[in-house]
């Protein structure tokens, strides 16, 4: 598909506002000649305060946040952990340079939806901001989805509530992202089936299935350390070797 291609598709998708947090000039004016281009609305700012406070105004609505994670006075990680605990359910794009594995963790921690490494290709950039913003504004329509999940489920020890998002292990509470909570109301709607990788991808994080990320790896890990007795050897969140995952409720079930 060719680039004036792809921008009509994005474009008849629909714009968005976007905010960029990125305290190197250069780049925040780079990411905005290019957001801008694709049909976008584009706020950059060069600090988390000042990012706080615009989007708790509300005197303009925030459809997506690119975030950086080095920056001046509070960190990237505070940023979006002060939105996600002021119920702020935007996406949320980290774009770092820091490149180990607990970092991106620790952004899935805090409720971020995606994270990039600097250097980034521009197309993959623009490609995951569609798919965010198309999952923000379509839930999914025009897809074959299974049926919903009913509004509580229980497996193990857990409990789950996926209309309060309450969620229980044994009698102590534990806190969901909202991408830990789409993925298992995922596995949930699709319990005892082989889900490949390109499918969570697709369905979960709106982004191509080929894409080159290692976020349902992550979140596959966040999950066993939150539901599974031993995380090291896993029952419930399983995964298939060069095929995919698959979620088991209960284990136990057909055992002689």
């Amino acid at each position: 598909m060719s680039t004036r291609d792809r921008n009509s598709q994005r474009n008849h998708i629909g714009g968005g506002h976007i905010l960029v947090i990125e305290d190197e000039q250069h780049l925040a004016a780079g990411l905005k000649y290019n957001l801008a281009a694709e049909g976008y609305e584009v706020t950059c700012l060069d600090n988390g305060p000042e990012a706080i406070a615009l989007i708790e105004r509300g005197d303009t609505a925030i459809d997506l946040v690119i975030l950086d994670l080095m920056l001046p006075g509070m960190s990237g990680y505070h940023v979006c952990e002060s939105l996600r605990s002021a119920g702020h359910e935007m996406p949320v794009l980290i774009l770092s340079a820091r490149t180990l594995a607990e970092d991106r963790a620790r952004g899935f921690d805090v409720g971020a939806d995606q994270y990039m490494m600097k250097p980034f290709d521009l197309d993959e950039l623009l490609s995951r901001v569609a798919g965010l913003l198309r999952r923000r504004r379509r839930g999914g329509i025009g897809r074959a989805e299974p049926p919903p999940p009913p509004a509580t489920f229980a497996f193990g020890e857990a409990k789950i509530n996926f209309d309060t998002f309450e969620v229980t292990v044994g009698d102590q509470a534990v806190r969901l992202t909202s991408m830990e909570m789409k993925l298992l109301r995922y596995f949930v709607q699709n319990e005892g089936r082989m889900i490949p990788r390109s499918e969570l991808l697709d369905n979960v994080w709106e982004m191509a299935p080929h894409a080159s990320t290692r976020a349902p790896d992550q979140f596959m890990m966040r999950l066993r350390k939150t539901f599974e007795p031993d995380p090291g050897q896993p029952r419930h969140f399983l995964t298939i070797r060069d095929a995919g995952y698959r979620f088991v409720a209960d284990p136990d079930a057909g055992e002689t």
